[in-house]
């Protein structure tokens, strides 16, 4: 087989739309069957097709930018794909051909507009590529008309498997159309499974429409009946305010007044990232544009034609930001670009009057052309485009709904874009299917990649940042976020709740104005208490720690990552609401501060709590001396400790107890006795309280704490 000529006929036209995402909810076995196989068939022939517009053996091998592996890789990726997340599954118990596996499973992901990837690969041939696509195609065929289904296919399904590598080679599809696209022209050729629009004109004038503030719902849950990736599931509710929007996408015309005002070479229109990525790629116009004799082209997939003023123009996340910088520096208005929330308020508006159940038409899904069309083509509502023709840049950097949790079979299918790094586009382009075309996706790139991608803008004063995306990685501050508000295991409770619960039985109908919760942590226990007081205050010597709790205070989530086996980990997410603890933030307040010695506004309170601290502390006698001046006469003091005394965190002289003294064995409880004794009464036998911190998923320290109640005499 020659390099540039593949053997299967084409078998669709780019005028047909390729199947919408199946209803996972299907009741009929055979039915279900039948929609995978179709399902499947479509995107794997029109996957294939795509490469037929390469038109030389040089363009399967030759990288079209140096920051991607060449095109042979992704014809053969999105099928190893397929085994290797069957073998995950267990629905294959054997690879198809190793070697090759090998050399197609993973891609180059473009982190920085500077990274050059000079890798080497002997890279294999364009025949043998086709056969183990042929090979994957039968094996896939197969399952899904033999292998045992039950119905309905949901998230820890086998079969999520078939459909996750369906909707990664849709994605696949649009990004190597993009490669394509900025391949050198010699290397490709038109093809009629791939024709281009050929409606052209000059755009009408972009006006702004109002959108009236309204709240968004966004998020999956794990029982939805449509196929979604990670990051769609979870829960995120927001107010937006009003705002104004341009009716169409940004066309190439309007985007021509920047580039002529010499946008591009005033650093003062970009911010400091994308000034770097300007200069470094010496861009003065967008990428897809073409200088000529006879005036401006634009490059599309497969050839160039004469500017198509009245399309949208296509640019990266920093071209779009410097446009809006420029346009509202010469206009006098508040111009940027959408939040993802806002976006979702013009899709709820752009819905408005559409008959139940029916979408406006759009350039989504192949659906049309091969192409972007021009901006003023597909109405919706008072918009066109909120939904097709080119991806729309937003603002906001994708992070994780609350409740987010990785996929067991794809774990790094978006983790690694939780940086404020990636920006999300949504609406998708002309060539956007399955997953993509949905208005619930979520995809997110660098901000300097190019997608056949465009913009709109928006006029507004009110910007809410996103919530934060990043995962605590440090091992103790996330061993102990999981402690304090994580899971449990082995059937022992929380250890904060548990000692609140213990300190508010003892305490009865004493007074619970204000409580201190002294070697805090990460703050569980300050918020338990706050269940039960008017004001707490928590106290640590780490800042780190309580900068948890001042996260959650402050309505965050709090991210970490856990250990799960060598370099693998499980995500976690926790939030006050979730906890049942959001009426309690408003009366707790954070502090660090050194337990021995505290600053003299801590004072008055009518329960301290000491849990797992005077072992750590590096003169504990000198904290027990003076701490009945913290506490109200008549006021409760609980000390919680395992007694693990280390040299390294308390001097041996100053321990408290642990040792011999005159021969006999001298306890911690020996030492609070006789420290303690001098101001308060011991209310009964100290009593142990387990606790359970996880390391990894299969090692825990299981300990027992041991707790005594002390009242303060009058």
């Amino acid at each position: 087989m020659n390099a540039s000529t593949l053997a299967e006929p084409v078998r669709r036209a780019a005028t047909t739309p390729l199947p919408r995402t199946p209803n996972l909810h299907e009741t009929d076995p055979r039915r279900m069957r039948q929609v995978l196989r179709e399902y499947f068939t479509s995107t794997f022939d029109r996957y294939e097709s795509l490469f037929e517009t390469l038109a030389t053996d040089a363009a399967w091998y030759e990288p079209p930018i140096t920051l991607r592996h060449p095109l042979i890789f992704y014809y053969g990726h999105t099928a190893t794909f397929f085994v290797n997340k069957l073998l995950l599954t267990r629905m294959i118990e054997e690879r198809i051909d190793p070697r090759l596996e090998s050399v197609f499973a993973v891609g180059v992901d473009e982190m920085g507009w500077d990274d050059l990837n000079d890798a080497h690969y002997d890279w294999p041939g364009v025949a043998e590529v086709k056969a183990y696509r042929d090979k994957v195609r039968a094996l896939v065929t197969r399952l899904i008309d033999e292998a045992p289904l039950e119905l309905p296919i949901g998230w820890d399904h086998p079969w999520w498997a078939i459909v996750m590598g369906i909707e990664h080679e849709r994605i696949h599809l649009e990004t190597s159309s993009v490669l394509i696209r900025q391949h050198k022209l010699a290397y490709v050729k038109p093809h009629p499974a791939w024709p281009p629009c050929t409606q052209a004109g000059e755009p009408p004038e972009n006006t702004l429409v109002k959108v009236p503030a309204g709240s968004v719902a966004l998020g999956r849950e794990i029982g939805s009946a449509v196929y979604g990736w990670d990051n769609e599931y979870g829960r995120h509710e927001a107010e937006v305010p009003a705002f104004e929007a341009s009716r169409m996408l940004v066309s190439n015309r309007e985007f021509l007044a920047f580039v002529e005002a010499g946008g591009y070479a005033q650093s003062g229109y970009w911010e400091a990232e994308g000034d770097g990525w300007r200069e470094f790629a010496k861009a003065g116009h967008p990428t897809f544009w073409r200088r000529s004799a006879e005036g401006w082209q634009l490059r599309l997939m497969t050839g160039e034609v004469p500017m198509p003023w009245d399309w949208p123009v296509e640019v990266n996340y920093h071209e779009a930001k410097a446009f809006c910088r420029w346009k509202s520096a010469h206009g006098g208005q508040p111009v940027r670009l959408p939040t993802e929330d806002e976006w979702y308020r013009l899709y709820a508006e752009s819905r408005h009057g559409a008959p139940d159940g029916e979408t406006p038409d759009a350039n989504l899904n192949l659906a049309h052309w091969a192409s972007s069309c021009p901006v003023n083509r597909f109405a919706q509502g008072e918009f066109f485009d909120v939904a097709g023709n080119a991806w729309q840049w937003t603002e906001t950097p994708i992070y994780p709904f609350e409740g987010f949790q990785v996929h067991p079979i794809y774990d790094d299918f978006t983790t690694p874009t939780f940086d404020g790094r990636h920006n999300l586009m949504k609406g998708g382009s002309w060539i956007a299917t399955g997953n993509e075309a949905e208005a619930a996706s979520r995809y997110a790139f660098r901000r300097h990649f190019f997608q056949h991608a465009g913009f709109r803008y928006v006029v507004s004063k009110h910007i809410k940042p996103a919530p934060a995306s990043h995962y605590e990685t440090d091992k103790l501050l996330s061993e102990y976020a999981e402690f304090h508000y994580g899971d449990s295991y082995f059937g022992v409770p929380n250890f904060p709740q548990a000692l609140v619960q213990l300190a508010v039985a003892e305490l009865g109908d004493a007074p619970k104005r204000s409580a201190l919760d002294l070697g805090c942590a990460s703050g569980r226990a300050s918020f338990e208490l706050a269940r039960h007081f008017d004001h707490v205050t928590g106290v640590d010597f780490s800042a780190r720690f309580i900068g948890q709790g001042v996260a959650l205070a402050r309505g965050d989530s709090l991210r970490y990552l856990l250990a799960d086996e060598g370099e693998l980990v499980e995500y976690k997410s926790r939030n006050l609401a979730g906890l049942g603890l959001a009426d309690t933030a408003a009366k707790v307040e954070f502090f660090q501060g050194d337990a021995c010695n505290l600053k003299p506004q801590f004072t008055g309170y009518d329960f301290i709590l000491a849990a797992n601290l005077i072992d750590r502390l590096y003169n504990p006698a000198q904290f027990l001396e003076a701490i009945h001046e913290r506490l109200n006469p008549g006021g409760l003091l609980m000390i919680a400790s395992p007694y693990t005394w280390l040299a390294e965190h308390t001097p041996r002289a100053d321990w408290v107890g642990g040792f011999k003294k005159d021969g006999e064995s001298f306890t911690t409880l020996d030492g609070l006795d006789a420290i303690l004794g001098l101001h308060f009464q011991r209310l009964g036998e100290p009593r142990a309280v387990p606790f359970v911190i996880r390391e990894t998923r299969r090692k825990f320290q299981h300990t027992l704490s041991e707790v005594t109640l002390w009242r303060r005499r009058a």
